[in-house]
């Protein structure tokens, strides 16, 4: 367990894989989106994008179309990049979480050998 849970990694209960988790994100994400909702003269255009967004998650998205979508929305909404900023206390506290990750999820391949494809098929 992570002693800031909001921004940690954990292994998945299977240990098969792990989570990422990064709270501050979507907050400022949402904030964002409402913030140039509020805008009178932007409301229309985020709408608009939002519902496109909803067509194309309630049907069968073709290739790309999701992706375009959602840039969109961003447009829209003027949003930032998803990204946070972590100092040096926080980028040790994460590496340490994501190595007990990788330490369980790597266990039957320890030294992160990756297979390579052969005709159609993935070998060792």
């Amino acid at each position: 367990m992570s002693t800031h849970p909001q921004l940690s990694f954990e292994l998945r209960s299977d240990w098969l894989a792990g989570y990422l988790r990064a709270d501050q994100i979507r907050t400022d994400t949402l904030v964002q989106l409402v913030a140039k909702w509020a805008e009178p003269d932007a409301r229309d255009e985020v709408l608009d994008a939002l519902d496109a967004l909803a067509a194309i998650v309630q049907g069968t998205a073709r290739e790309g179309e999701l992706d375009a979508a959602v840039e969109a929305v961003e447009d829209a909404a003027s949003m930032d990049t998803a990204r946070l900023e972590v100092d040096a206390f926080t980028v040790r506290r994460l590496a340490g979480e994501l190595a007990d990750v990788q330490e369980k999820v790597c266990r039957f391949n320890p030294q992160g050998i990756v297979p390579a494809p052969r005709e159609g098929r993935w070998t060792a």
